[in-house]
This record gives C-alpha cells, structure tokens and sequence, in this order.
C-alpha cells in the first residue's frame, strides 16, 4: 500500500469543545475501496470524525485530504460535489414525500446543470431511481408517503439518498440504530448488495461487533477522542485496550 492509493487522509486532527476533548491527534489513511467500521464507546470520537470529513465541524488543527486536496475549510455541500456523501443515524429524509421523490430530490440536487427552474423529473433519472430503488429492496415503498414507513425501510431510504449522488466515499452513521436485532443482518445484508459492484469506499459507525466483523474489513477504535486500535478484527477486537475500553469484554469471540 502506498500514499498515492489513499482516497482519504487525516493528518494531525484536533477538536475539542471547551474542556472535552473530541479529536486528539488522529491520524487516518484510507485506501480507495477500503469497507472501513468505526467502533467505540458514545463520546468516543467517532461521528465527531465523521462530521469532520463531510464539513458539518471544523478541526481546531490539522488538514482532511481527498484524493490529494484539502477538503479541510469546504462546506458540507461541496464536499458532498467532489464526491463524499453520508448517512445520518436520524435519517434526513423529508416525510411528507414520497420515497421516489426523496431520491429524485437527492439525485436533482446533486447534478451539475441542476436548476431551480428546469424540472429533474427526466426519463434517464426516473430509470436510475428506479434502479436504486430495486437495489435497495424497496420498490413496494416507492410510491409511499415516507412519514408512513417503519424506521427500517426509512435507514435504507436514507443510505439510498446518499448513494443516489454516485460518490467515491460513503460513510454511514450507525445503520442499525433503532433497528430490532432480528432486522440488523438482514437489514445490513440489503446494504451490502445495494453497495455491491460499486466502486466504492464505506465507512460506518456500529456498536454491534458482529455486524463489525461481518460487513467491513478494518476496523479502527477510538477511545476519549484518540484511536486506540486500527486493522483487521483479530488484531482490533483482541486488543487488550479495546477489551477494557469498547467491547468490555476479555474473552471477545472472534471471527
């Protein structure tokens, strides 16, 4: 693995909030098409991380670099142009829409001849929403008031928002959140198909280590701020500071 591979780094990340300290010196590099999970306690750091690489904070110091540009001072939206969008744990989603125009919304919005005044209902995006909708499971809830679906269904619309815009990054915060254990593998397995063939990196915050070990490749921990552990789940999970700080765990199965 070499420098010139990594579509995302962070280099000497800083941010606090008065007396908490959010960010301590990371330092991260990711690898184009890397399925990369977040894991660690509330607090930790890890949507703070997040919220820095997709603009919604500001690090105190240090630089977020993009295929070799600081995307550091960008605004959420122009970082979401060069080709980084995400997930919320609360999906944004506007309710009193339909599904299918959640998409067209997302997809219209994201186009660069996009116009307030020219209509993005044309025939080549009603296909590709028509395609997403199909990778996502979710042809049956197309045409459905969005206030009107279950929280499952609402997480995939989400996800399927942000994938609509063709990124380069995805980065997912906690997809199985408010979701019942019974509805988490399946629910990530939809994903994990939806995803599938894209040429795509993925990066998601989850607190469930076997959706962790299951769905991504490298994991990296944060603790108070700092990353404690970063590799493959044998050498993460068996970390004896992971065990005391994340998993609480000192016989952790893994896979």
């Amino acid at each position: 693995m070499t420098s010139t591979n990594y579509i995302l780094k962070a280099e000497g990340i800083n941010k606090s909030f008065g007396a908490v300290i959010a960010a301590n010196d990371i330092n991260i590099n990711i690898q184009s098409g890397e399925k990369v999970s977040l894991i660690g306690s509330n607090g930790a750091g890890k949507t703070t991380f997040m919220n820095m690489v997709t603009g919604y904070l500001k690090p105190d110091t240090g630089s977020i670099i993009f295929e070799n540009e600081d995307i550091t001072q960008l605004n959420p939206r122009n970082i979401t142009q060069k080709g980084i969008s995400r997930s919320f744990q609360i999906p944004q989603i506007f309710e009193p829409m339909t599904a299918w125009e959640n998409l067209l919304v997302a997809l219209g919005t994201s186009q660069e001849n996009h116009s307030f005044f020219k209509s993005a209902r044309s025939k080549e995006n009603s296909e590709y929403i028509d395609e997403i909708l199909n990778r996502f499971s979710l042809n049956e809830f197309a045409h459905r008031q969005v206030s009107e679906l279950p929280g499952g269904v609402r997480k995939l619309l989400d996800i399927a928002m942000a994938l609509v815009r063709k990124p380069k990054i995805l980065l997912l915060d906690e997809p199985t959140s408010g979701v019942g254990s019974e509805e988490k593998y399946p629910l990530m397995d939809t994903i994990a198909k939806a995803l599938s063939g894209e040429n795509l990196t993925v990066i998601f915050v989850e607190h469930d280590m076997d959706i962790v070990q299951n769905y991504s490749d490298r994991i990296i921990a944060f603790y108070s701020g700092s990353v404690i552990a970063d590799g493959n789940s044998k050498e993460v999970l068996g970390d004896s500071k992971v065990k005391e700080y994340v998993t609480g765990k000192t016989q952790l199965k893994v896979n």
